[in-house]
């Protein structure tokens, strides 16, 4: 099977489809155009299938089916019309006409739960609407016309209702296909499919409309034979194996497109609404309208609820990044600031005790020289980790920069928070070591003044030797 086989067959279809309604219905060229390219299409989507053997071959085997049972009505169809001479509708075609249709959704169904592995709901919502919005217009002109008109039979009315229903859900499924995440990567395959649903819309709608209207549209089964070749083309493209593969979560976004789509899709009921007030004011279907203005709504509603919370979700994850080291998980030096003029405010109203230490990582440069900047990197994050599992949840930790920590202590003297921050030596893994400084505030100084004495302690320690902790701005209380 060569990678340009689905193009030329792509081709094939493309001019079965412009040939066929240059012929003379009933003929056999003509019969052998149609009933012969859907035969063969079956045929080559079974062999794309047995010659790709994909992992999971449920959606296309379903896929199958429907196309085989359409093309069983096509046949059927041809053969009590064109060779018995009998009214083929409505008839037996039309069971295995409308059994295409289920199969289809089926093998669809299957395609969009992978690709969104069921938790998709903002793209569920965004099908209902478009879903909803277009059966407001097929109900209005198509369904309720057909309903009212005069039948051969039951059998007749509920055949020619059934198929005008099915297209709605078709619609709808179309809908949910184009909705899926990965819109801006899907593989050609999927593209093809979808093309493959749309093509087969218009001759399903116009073949309903045609029984209102008694207009004959002779391209309408060019637009079957489409299907049919896009179909197996999806299975032809070599991207056919990647064609449910989850797609990106964050394609789910309200992209300007999408909020176009939904937009004109929310305006289609007053649309309605307009062109039958326009045209016969006294036959305006009010039920009709205003059940789906209602549901609209609260898809729309529930929509934009989904939007808020995906803002307030971002909004959170933006302001934990904005405070919050990106390595090590701790507070950064943004959230030391913060915190430490918070906790002086406070202590100047409760006259707390407010101690601040600088931590800063024995020859770290030799450690990253040595052993590569990723086991820094791993050092500072379990350092991080190890001291803060040590600390109350009223102290704060933060890295300062670099290889440097802040820690604020509250509520305990000097000498007890030099023990507090002499303890966390003894558990810096790796078996590094860490000269610290600490001052206690004085009540009056600025927090600028007070960090500028731990530093001063800070070099003082590193000055001395290093590992060890240092108080106050020359004596050495511990190492």
């Amino acid at each position: 099977m060569t990678r340009r086989a689905w193009l030329w067959w792509l081709v094939l279809g493309a001019v079965a489809a412009v040939a066929y309604p240059q012929l003379r219905y009933g003929t056999v060229p003509a019969s052998v155009c149609f009933d012969g390219f859907g035969v063969l299409a079956c045929v080559v989507l079974a062999v794309g299938i047995v010659r790709r053997r994909p992992a999971r071959p449920a959606m296309w085997l379903l896929l199958l089916a429907g196309t085989v049972a359409s093309v069983a009505g096509d046949v059927i169809y041809d053969y009590v019309s064109n060779v018995a001479h009998i009214d083929a509708y409505p008839g037996f075609a039309d069971i295995f006409y409308l059994a295409s249709y289920p199969l289809t959704f089926a093998g669809l169904t299957v395609l969009v739960r992978r690709r969104t592995g069921g938790r998709d709901l903002v793209g569920l919502i965004d099908a209902a609407i478009v879903s909803c919005a277009l059966a407001l217009p097929i109900w209005v002109f198509l369904i309720r016309p057909l309903a009212d008109q005069e039948h051969t039979g039951l059998g007749d009315q509920l055949v020619s209702l059934t198929y005008p229903i099915l297209d709605v859900l078709l619609l709808a499924m179309t809908a949910r296909l184009l909705t899926t995440p990965g819109s801006r990567r899907l593989p050609p395959a999927y593209v093809l499919l979808v093309a493959a649903q749309l093509t087969r819309l218009p001759p399903d709608v116009l073949f309903s409309a045609a029984d209102l209207t008694s207009l004959d549209f002779p391209w309408l089964s060019g637009g079957w034979l489409l299907t049919y070749a896009l179909t197996a083309a999806a299975m032809l493209h070599p991207s056919a194996e990647r064609i449910a593969e989850p797609g990106p979560r964050h394609d789910t976004t309200l992209s300007a497109p999408r909020l176009t789509l939904l937009a004109a899709a929310s305006l289609l009921a007053p649309a309605v609404l307009t062109i039958q007030g326009l045209t016969d004011p006294a036959d305006i279907n009010w039920p009709a309208v205003a059940i789906s203005c209602t549901v609209l709504f609260l898809l729309v509603v529930g929509r934009m609820k989904l939007l808020l919370n995906r803002v307030h979700r971002q909004a959170r994850q933006l302001d934990a990044l904005a405070h919050l080291d990106g390595l090590t998980g701790v507070p950064n030096r943004r959230s030391w600031d913060e915190g430490l003029d918070r906790e002086l405010a406070q202590a100047r109203r409760t006259g707390n005790q407010v101690v601040v230490g600088l931590v800063d990582l024995d020859l770290f440069k030799h450690f990253n020289d040595a052993y590569g900047h990723q086991a820094g990197d791993l050092l500072l994050k379990e350092a991080a980790a190890a001291w803060r599992a040590q600390l109350r949840e009223t102290d704060l930790l933060a890295r300062y920069g670099g290889e440097e920590f802040g820690i604020v202590i509250t509520g305990r003297a000097a000498e007890e928070a030099l023990e507090v921050v002499s303890r966390l030596r003894a558990i810096t893994p790796r078996d590094q070591t860490f000269s610290a400084g600490l001052a206690e505030w004085d009540h009056t100084e600025t927090a600028d003044d007070l960090v500028r004495r731990a530093d001063e302690a800070l070099y003082q320690a590193k000055a001395a030797g290093r590992n060890r902790v240092m108080l106050g701005k020359s004596v050495t209380l511990a190492g």
